[in-house]
Formats: C-alpha cells, structure tokens, sequence
C-alpha cells in the first residue's frame, strides 16, 4: 500500500500538473501527490525548509517526478542537491520535462536521475506515459529500505 505523499511531481506549468494528476487518477496509482512549482519549493519541502519545516516525521515521497526547466532553481540543481543528501539520494527521480537538449539529458545522469523522460505532446501518450511511470516506480520497483 502506498502511503500519503507518495509522490512529488516538481512542475511549473499548470496545464502540465493537471495532465499529470488527471494520468494518476485514471490509473489509480498513488493516494496522494504533493505539487511544488519551482526549484526553491522542492527543496524547501524535501529538507523540511520555510513552509514545510513542520513536515518532521512525514516519510519522504516514493518518487519525484522532476521538471528541469523551473523558475528560481532549475531542475538540474534540485537533482544535484537530492543526490548529495544521505536522507534524498536513494530516491528514485525521473526527469519528465520537455527538454530535449543533450546537455540536459548528461547532466542528469551524470548526477544519477534514474530516468530521463521527454514530455510526450499528444494527451493520449502523455496519459499512457504517466500511468507506466507510476506502474514501475511505485508497484513493481523495490526501494531500499530507509
């Protein structure tokens, strides 16, 4: 069973974040998914800063679903900085942006994201994408224990 906050999707763009929530829905894969909207809130909420310091006690999310292209902190840093902390780094981050730069693509597995997913444009892909993504990180994928 999955637990509250199973799932941090880091995204900017509105449409992007009901498409997301609207694909987990349908597949009925998390209870819960926690939405920050840029780099610094990311952060803020997985090392319990600012707005989310009194998230102590609160399990950190199964899986980020992870935006590179944020205002105030880009994807790239916020991956950087998860990996760099013993509490962030085993968990799984997939990068689900719109960036098809090459250099965004070494970047992040340089820094160890587990999967590196362009956004699909076509709702019907987009929905089938998110619905696998759930599928394997929360379902069939066994994470370390913490």
């Amino acid at each position: 069973m999955l637990y509250e906050g199973a799932i941090l999707l880091v995204e900017d763009d509105p449409n992007d974040i009901e498409l997301t929530l609207n694909a987990f829905d349908r597949h009925h894969l998390a209870n819960h998914v926690t939405v920050v909207r840029d780099g610094e809130e990311a952060l803020d909420y997985l090392f319990r800063r600012g707005e989310y310091a009194d998230r102590d006690g609160q399990p950190n999310p199964q899986l980020i679903l992870l935006d590179l292209k944020l205002p105030k902190v880009d994807g790239i840093e916020v991956l950087r900085e998860i990996r760099e902390h013993e509490s962030t780094r085993t968990i799984p981050v997939v990068a689900l942006t719109s960036s098809r730069d090459t250099r965004d693509v070494e970047s992040a597995y340089d820094l160890g994201v587990n999967s590196y997913i362009p956004k699909p444009v076509e709702f019907d892909e987009f929905i089938k994408a998110a619905g696998q993504l759930g599928l394997y990180w929360l379902i069939l994928n066994e994470p370390p224990s913490t």
